[in-house]
């Protein structure tokens, strides 16, 4: 995730856990208490594409905006939840609040990043010192300081889909593997501006078309901000980030915790990764005070360090200057915002036209102020009952959930005991966090956006700096009230479920109790069931780092997930492009144990007694169908391509195919051998 919110950063940030995108419905939905009968095409037999026979006459008639990349079924809540935040925003910024007070703070962003014309009439001024500073680098120790300087708390090894920034290096701050009760600083490979090393590296002609077109869009953006020879520039920027993405680690190899646990002291960079200056660079970052880090990939440090020894001084002042420019393109002259959208918004995603600019004038203010906004919008929009009844459904499925622990047969006593005691102790945050973000250190001056941006990535940086060696808060929230989303925090062993997910379609107060579990009770499900995932099982009650597993229950629980996997990578969204199972197991992990946990939950609700139908479907059907809905998708072919490389979920057709694995929607549709989705009992995986 970049530290400067350009298109491309707010177009593609999505969360690990689980992704929904702002996107917008081409036309109004009618209120609906139970599933959407008239989005499914029942033409098509449940067994053979259960995703179509859910969504099937949604997609057909549902056509994606210019301004899009995807559209789903949810967009209405996350439109909903977007234009309530832009109306907050826009009553603060009307309220006249006390200077410096963090409501005129809110104001003073959200005004001047909609202020065109002022942007327009100040031209690349705002750029010009930052580019000089560049300019005037005149040796690699001076470059290390630099480099060092613009380190940022952008990346977050757990919780984003990608695991680079454009800076050199991206600083993560979080509890540490092995002292859970302090942050420790989490070092993550850096450097490139293409979303991951694949559209570097891979040979296909797709990619090799797209490295072409990203040329040309390097040497357009160069010439804008005024470098002669921009081609030359270019070709010299593409060919740095190739070596750059020789050196990273892809990320289904970043899925495995125990190759990133890798404490270096600082003697240790100078001999693991010779050739950057260290002690420059972390006195630039101002982190020499810090003794010890965790490298997550130490190859990449590696590679990186020597390119820093073995390229050219004005290559990587270009590829500086580049990224500067690149990374504040929405507070600069609209020449560059447009020429980066034809690039990263048409030829990367498809979408035909930039978004409006008070969306991203929205998502600026969530990013940098989120909390400020967050608790107005909790206040108005997320009631004591509402945030009580959520409550209750989570703790019934951690319950449920229980006992599915206490039902495994092929658990040991020991492991059953150490998966108890961390799902006995695992936090669950509901509607909006116990303490809010202290934004005092962010100084943010009406009519400057530049600067507001410039600064917000440095307040940030510098709270993250801050918190080092501190006892950690593991009531501490990731996300906004007002995000459409959920997450799973495996180092605090906490979840978070935020708001504006709590309500319709995902939960629905008026709805039969089997289309809410199958709707939020399978995300609260998949969310639960993170704590169990590739990721989470590696981490005890306490957030640590540790094997609290038998080796016999360990062997099959690997034997189950590569089963799993195995499963996925047969799935074929193109015909030269497949899903990467073992990059999307710990979410396809999530997805199948959290709708087995859902259905359990369910069915206590019924207490034995038959489930009310809806349209003639039953309690069951009603439920899987609702499952499905959630993942209803029409995406352009360049935005799937770009999720299958670098998102570690799958596409949702895939997600909405996890039933193929539960007994009970076989019964539930009486799915027959012949049918294309039948599996036979022994290839169902059943993990959780």
């Amino acid at each position: 995730m970049k530290a400067i919110f350009t298109f491309i950063t707010l177009l593609l940030v999505s969360m690990a856990v689980f992704t929904l995108p702002f996107i917008a419905q081409n036309a109004p939905m009618r209120e609906i208490h139970g599933i959407a009968i008239q989005n499914m095409d029942r033409s098509i037999k449940p067994g053979d594409n259960f995703y179509l026979y859910a969504n099937g006459e949604w997609i057909k008639r549902t056509t994606i905006p210019p301004d899009r990349s995807e559209v789903d079924v949810f967009t209405r809540l996350a439109d909903l939840s977007n234009k309530r935040t832009a109306g907050l925003i826009e009553d603060i910024a009307k309220s006249n609040a006390q200077p410096g007070s963090s409501l005129r703070k809110v104001a003073d962003l959200y005004n001047s990043f909609m202020d065109e014309s002022a942007i327009e009439a100040k031209g690349l001024a705002p750029l010009r010192p930052h580019l000089d500073a560049i300019a005037g680098i005149h040796g690699k120790r001076e470059l290390a300081r630099h480099l060092g300087e613009t380190l940022r708390a952008d990346v977050d090894a757990l919780n984003n889909t990608n695991f680079h920034t454009p800076n050199l290096f991206g600083l993560w701050v979080a509890p540490g593997f092995h002292d859970s009760e302090a942050y420790t600083s989490y070092l993550l490979q850096g450097g490139l501006e293409l979303p991951d090393r694949e559209y570097y590296l891979s040979d296909s002609e797709h990619m090799r078309e797209l490295r072409a077109k990203y040329q040309t869009h390097i040497a357009a953006m160069m010439k804008f901000a005024g470098f002669s020879d921009s081609d030359a520039r270019a070709s010299h920027v593409i060919e740095l980030e190739h070596a750059i993405a020789q050196s990273h680690r892809s990320l289904a190899e970043n899925e495995d915790i125990h190759k990133a646990d890798n404490t270096w002291g600082r003697d240790d960079f100078a001999k693991n990764a010779p050739g950057l200056d260290w002690d420059e660079y972390f006195a630039g970052a101002g982190l020499s005070h810090i003794s010890r880090f965790i490298v997550w990939q130490p190859e990449a440090f590696k590679g990186e360090s020597a390119l820093v020894a073995s390229t050219p001084l004005d290559t990587w002042k270009d590829w500086l200057a580049f990224h500067l420019v690149e990374e504040y393109t929405d507070a600069l002259p609209k020449s560059l915002a447009d020429e980066r959208f034809a690039f990263f918004g048409k030829e990367l995603l498809g979408a035909q036209q930039q978004r409006p600019r008070w969306q991203r004038a929205v998502m600026v203010v969530n990013r940098s102020l989120g909390d400020v906004v967050g608790k107005v919008y909790a206040q108005k929009y997320f009631s004591p009952q509402a945030k009580a009844q959520a409550e209750d459904m989570v703790s019934k499925l951690i319950a449920n959930f229980h006992q599915r622990i206490e039902a495994l047969t092929w658990m040991n006593p020991s492991t059953r005991a150490e998966a108890e005691t961390k799902l006995a102790a695992l936090y669950v945050g509901v509607g909006y966090p116990e303490t809010w973000q202290d934004y005092s250190n962010y100084e943010v001056k009406p009519g400057d956006i530049f600067g507001n941006l410039w600064r917000g990535s440095l307040a940030r940086y510098q709270r993250e700096v801050a918190r080092l060696g501190k006892a950690i808060d593991r009531k501490e929230w990731s996300m906004t009230p007002q995000t459409v989303n959920a997450v799973n925090l495996p180092l605090q062993n906490a979840l978070n479920f935020p708001a504006a997910i709590l309500q319709p379609p995902f939960y629905d107060p008026k709805a039969p109790p089997a289309v809410n579990y199958g709707a939020i009770g399978s995300i609260m499900g998949h969310e639960i069931s993170h704590t169990f995932d590739t990721e989470g099982s590696t981490f005890d009650a306490k957030g640590q780092l540790r094997n609290w597993w038998t080796p016999e229950d360990l062997k099959h629980f690997e034997a189950s997930t590569a089963a799993l996997a195995a499963q996925y990578d047969t799935y074929k969204p193109f015909p030269d492009l497949s899903v990467n199972g073992k990059q999307t197991l710990a979410e396809d992990i999530a997805d199948l144990a959290g709708i087995s946990a859902a259905y359990d939950g369910f069915h206590a609700t019924l207490a034995g007694k038959p489930a009310p139908t809806q349209s003639g479907f039953t309690g069951d059907q009603q439920f899987f169908i609702a499952f499905g809905q959630n993942w209803g998708t029409n995406i352009r072919d360049e935005a799937l391509r770009e999720r299958v490389l670098t998102d570690p979920h799958a596409p949702g057709e895939y997600r909405a195919e996890t039933v193929r694995n539960v007994d009970a929607w076989y019964k539930a549709f009486d799915v027959k051998p012949e049918e294309a989705l039948y599996l036979p009992t022994d290839k169902r995986v059943v993990i959780w």
